[in-house]
């Protein structure tokens, strides 16, 4: 178990593709189809929608299978030492919590200096009791903690529910460890074949992905239009602006602390980001980030642990995004709201936002209950609801590379990474 091989020839398509045309070459070239049938043709983008939501049901049929295999092969298979588990949630807790933090204030910073909605007047939305409903479903942080807990491994694999399937899979593998004997061989060589198999499962899969990218990315086109973007141009601006000021402030000094291979990593992690920011899902993104991490050198017991745990505890786009979000709304409804104030409200959505990827249409939820909490019109929401998908996008990508960056860090910080060269196999301590 020590040696797991990181080809990932078969999930990856070749850099010599179809007409000689690589991976990324056809997704660039399917987001430009998309974004010219979602301009040109606005009525015709929604029938694109159907060829989106394969992609995305293929890539939700894929994943817990995927995780819970390499998940339990990763903890189980190095059993021996339990307390490397305990240390490595510590670290990246800790980790996750600082990261998250600097998102927040550099976003509050930034809506502050850019003050994107002033200028804007709210009026009451004829369907503001929807964004009334989306507010009551705000997640509590006891109910977090209570939803963490599957209460049947069937359903949350049904639901998707990658936190709850972490958590079942931890106890598994822990269980797992201390069983001694043929049982335990065949278990773990059952999973090590259940997961070799999930991985040229995703190669295939990824060969639709351009198809699946751009009808998505003509659907977002159609539907939201360029002229809302243009109106909504600060807005969007300062959000994107301020995501790059992070990658650039925070994500690139710890990269460079860590002493990580910028080049190599930037090389592996490129496909999964536009597939983030093209699809605006960061579950579409998941199995190749898993293989670009293990490929970069990351142990597979630390990317199968660390990726999905900061898929629901570092979503540093998100957060960064509320942070503007709701500072947005105050200016747009002509409120002043003093720094002791806003700084609550960013304590409310750092502990609220713990609970995003277990609530559909997440963010707009958080949201939601945050403007009901501090008395602010929920209202607001619907003008932001014209970019939403666009800004989506951004934080979305965001979010999958501060994941990965995390996913290294972590291996770093347990003195475990390895960088082969491309081709090699990752060594993964024992």
């Amino acid at each position: 178990m020590a040696h797991l091989s990181a080809d990932t020839s078969a999930a990856t398509p070749g850099k010599k593709g179809f007409l000689g045309i690589g991976f990324t070459g056809w997704i660039i070239i399917s987001m430009i189809a998309g974004i010219l049938v979602g301009w040109l043709a606005p009525d015709f983008a929604p029938n694109l929608k159907p060829f989106a939501n394969i992609f995305l049901r293929m890539i939700k049929s894929l994943i817990v299978p995927l995780l819970f295999s390499t998940l339990v092969v990763g903890i189980a298979g190095h059993g021996d030492d339990m307390k490397k588990v305990g240390k490595l949630a510590l670290r990246s807790i800790i980790y996750f919590e600082v990261v998250t933090t600097l998102a927040l204030a550099i976003g509050l910073i930034a809506v502050n200096v850019v003050k994107p909605g002033v200028g804007l007047s709210i009026s009451a939305a004829a369907d503001s009791e929807e964004f009334k409903a989306l507010a009551a479903k705000t997640p509590t942080f006891g109910s977090v903690l209570e939803h963490t807990v599957p209460q049947s491994f069937f359903e949350a694999a049904a639901q998707n529910e990658v936190l709850q399937i972490v958590f079942f899979a931890i106890i598994f593998a822990v269980a797992l460890a201390k069983v001694e004997g043929p049982s335990k061989k065949f278990m773990l060589d059952w999973l090590q074949s259940l997961s070799d198999i999930m991985f040229k499962f995703v190669g295939i899969v990824m060969t639709y992905a351009p198809i699946g990218i751009g009808a998505a990315i003509g659907v977002t086109v159609g539907k939201s239009g360029l002229d809302v973007m243009i109106n909504l141009a600060k807005l969007v601006g300062t959000l994107y602006v301020s995501l790059i000021i992070f990658v650039v402030v925070v994500l690139l000094p710890i990269a460079m602390l860590a002493k990580l291979d910028l080049k190599r990593f930037w090389a592996l992690v490129k496909e999964p980001w536009l597939i983030a920011f093209t699809t605006a899902s960061s579950e579409a993104a998941f199995p190749q980030a898993m293989q670009a991490m293990e490929k970069f050198g990351v142990p597979r017991r630390i990317v199968s642990f660390v990726l999905p745990t900061g898929y629901s505890f570092n979503l540093d786009g998100s957060t960064l995004y509320l942070a503007i979000a709701s500072v947005f709304v105050a200016q747009a409804a002509g409120i002043d709201m003093p720094i002791g104030t806003q700084l609550l409200m960013m304590l409310t959505l750092m502990l609220t936002s713990k609970g995003v990827a277990a609530v559909p249409r997440a963010s707009l939820v958080i949201l939601s209950g945050a403007l009901a909490q501090f008395g602010l019109p929920l209202e607001g929401i619907a003008i932001i609801l014209g970019v939403d998908a666009i800004m989506d996008m951004a934080r979305t990508s965001v979010n999958l590379l501060g994941n990965c960056l995390a996913t290294a860090v972590m291996a770093r910080w347990e003195g475990v990474l390895e960088t082969p060269k491309d081709g090699a196999d990752v060594v993964v301590p024992a």
